[in-house]
């Protein structure tokens, strides 16, 4: 049978052509602002702690340096689908819009808070739920405004800048963390307000909705159950990472289980509902498209690794590193983002070119083969001694930042590609829910596997080290029996535990100067922790790698992306009369991001080439 002649793709006006570098402008400036504020807080934790006269190791205080850290995800976990779905209703631009204002006038009200201590650790975490809000508005509707305003051949290269300036921005905010925290912490917040502002203006005069609103209404009893289910589990993974009733650990809390238990039972009733109400929150029929299913496992598997792995190595280089590097505690939180930046030029290199490649070459082997770099480079950290050597340390943290923009850029564009046009909002939200639990959740399962780690040699190497400096033995088994997590999070707030615990029972005092030299001084905690940490780290590295395979298999069961012979997934109706493509566009869908007019067949929508 002989294929019917082909025809060329009208030109596409010049105002279109503008139009799409608006929106990218736009759109990556929101998404690195976003990312940059999910991150630049862990790095001026200790001036923020400082700031606001609150002891990061006292009893309950852990909790709230835990929400500061865990909150601003959990928030965008819950939302981007629900914010995404109002997107694909009410007009992805307007919502994205809100996300601009709602996020800037958050960063205002953080920059001036009036209270101290637990009341001013408070304020900040609820202004920061409220940050989270917007920024889930600005993620959820971005790579779905990118997608409408880009033709195909060009939307992998535009989803992957949009992607790196995202994951650049949780790098870079280590970086500027560590700077804004040494003027002023209320200057991390002070950032955002000029760029917010700006790019709300600009935003409100530029971008337009290029694809017709879904209408319909809102699925309140799955947005209920699906957000009350989820943040149920991520709030149980919080407070399982918190000491409970003489463990190391609250796994064992029975307010936990209840939680974890609760949460999986909600969110079994919200599948349920969604198969059965007629305008769902989230379209579970998009699950048959293997390319949406699979990236988004694979996307998963990736981002559980990825942000694990950088809490991990902030306490490696904060706690460990750089103090016997002859680095001060208190420098060392911009020092770690200063040694980090290999990672980030990876991103920065990798993820715009892989996106641009995707376009031509097809998403599943770049995706494929940087889901196995990814896990080549944990292999390579689980090797390294403890006090290594800098150059091979930022060489396989620059090859796991170029793996990860190799995956990213490649598997966005294809999970964006594969779905139908009038639905790209709500499939954006479901992607970044994948990516934001992944990241939440990667804190509970890292911490917990380098907690159980250090508990089984730590409060021994640790009591026995103070004894053997002249500490009196009771005072150094109370030291020794704190939790781990305590001596993990001093380290990454850069606070010499030793002299801290110490100070207030007054041992230090009766010491000779050498001993009290030696105790207090950048060695001894560091040396002391080493090799519990060590062996922590080979657990949590050997579970990254673990996680990377798993995401190269998904990655390679994506197929080539058709989504034809799968049945369109219900939509509210949109006034729109075409008929669907093969792919799941409609007709003018598919005008409007550049496709060639229908002409028997459509081209493979990630970019992939045909079989």
């Amino acid at each position: 049978m002989t294929d019917p002649p082909k025809t060329r793709a009208p030109r596409r006006p010049a105002d279109a052509d503008r139009y799409k570098w608006t929106a990218l402008s736009n759109t990556t400036a929101a998404v690195f602002m976003s990312a940059l504020d999910g991150s630049i807080v862990l790095i001026a934790l200790p001036a923020i702690f400082r700031g606001v006269h609150l002891d990061p190791l006292a009893p309950g205080n852990i909790a709230y340096l835990l929400w500061m850290i865990m909150g601003y995800r959990l928030v965008q976990a819950v939302l981007v689908v629900t914010v995404g779905r109002m997107g694909d209703m009410y007009g992805r631009v307007r919502i994205y819009n809100c996300g601009f204002a709602v996020f800037t006038f958050a960063s205002i009200l953080l920059s001036f808070d009036p209270f101290e201590a637990g009341h001013g650790a408070m304020w900040l975490i609820g202004w920061r739920l409220l940050q989270a809000v917007g920024g889930s508005m600005l993620t959820a509707n971005s790579a779905a405004i990118l997608t409408d305003a880009f033709p195909e051949e060009q939307r992998g290269f535009a989803l992957g800048i949009n992607q790196v300036a995202a994951l650049a921005g949780m790098f870079i905010g280590l970086v500027a963390g560590g700077l804004l925290s040494a003027w002023d912490w209320r200057a991390v917040f002070w950032v955002n307000v000029p760029v917010g502002v700006f790019f709300t203006v600009w935003a409100y005069r530029t971008l337009r909705d290029t694809s017709k609103r879904g209408g319909g209404r809102i699925d309140w009893w799955g947005n209920i159950t699906f957000a009350v289910g989820l943040s149920a589990v991520l709030i149980a993974v919080t407070f399982g990472l918190q000491p409970y009733d003489g463990h190391t650990m609250g796994w064992t809390n029975p307010l936990v289980d209840v939680m974890v238990v609760g949460g999986l039972v909600l969110l079994v009733s919200f599948v349920a509902i969604e198969k059965r109400v007629s305008a769902p929150m989230i379209q579970l029929s998009l699950f048959r498209l293997r390319a949406f299913t699979f990236g988004n496992l694979a996307g998963l598997a990736i981002s559980i690794g990825r942000g694990g792995m950088q809490f991990v190595l902030i306490i490696w280089l904060q706690g460990i590193w750089l103090p016997l590097h002859g680095y001060d505690y208190g420098d060392t939180p911009l020092w770690a983002g200063i040694f980090m930046l290999p990672l980030t030029a990876g991103f920065l290199v990798a993820g715009p070119v892989s996106g641009y490649l995707s376009d031509r070459l097809g998403s599943r082997g770049l995706a494929t083969g940087g889901a196995l770099l990814f896990g080549a480079s944990f292999l390579g950290l689980m090797l390294l001694p403890i006090d290594f050597s800098y150059w091979i340390f930022a060489v396989l943290i620059a090859l796991n930042g170029i793996a990860s923009g190799m995956f990213a850029s490649p598997n966005s564009s294809s999970i964006m590609g594969s779905v139908p046009a009038q639905l790209r909002g709500v499939a954006s939200g479901m992607r970044a829910t994948f990516q934001n639990s992944g990241t939440a959740v990667s804190i509970g399962v890292f911490f917990s596997l380098m907690i159980a780690g250090l508990a089984g040699s730590l409060p021994h190497t640790l009591t026995s080290g103070l004894e053997q400096q002249g500490v009196p033995a009771h005072v150094a088994a109370q030291v020794g029996s704190l939790p781990p997590v305590s001596s993990l999070f001093a380290a990454q707030l850069g606070v010499n535990p030793v002299q801290h615990l110490l100070e207030p029972s007054g041992a230090l005092t009766h010491l000779t100067a050498t001993q009290q030299q030696a105790l207090t001084g950048r060695e001894f905690f560091p040396g002391l922790i080493s090799g519990p940490f060590h062996s922590g780290l080979v657990i949590v590295f050997a579970f990254g790698a673990t996680l990377a395979l798993l995401a190269a298999l998904a990655s390679l069961l994506r197929g080539n992306g058709h989504a034809a012979g799968i049945p369109l997934p219900h939509t509210p109706a949109t006034g729109d009369a075409s008929a669907a493509a093969p792919d799941g566009r409609t007709g003018k869908a598919a005008g409007r991001t550049g496709s060639s007019p229908a002409s028997g067949t459509q081209p493979p929508p990630t970019g992939e080439p045909s079989p």
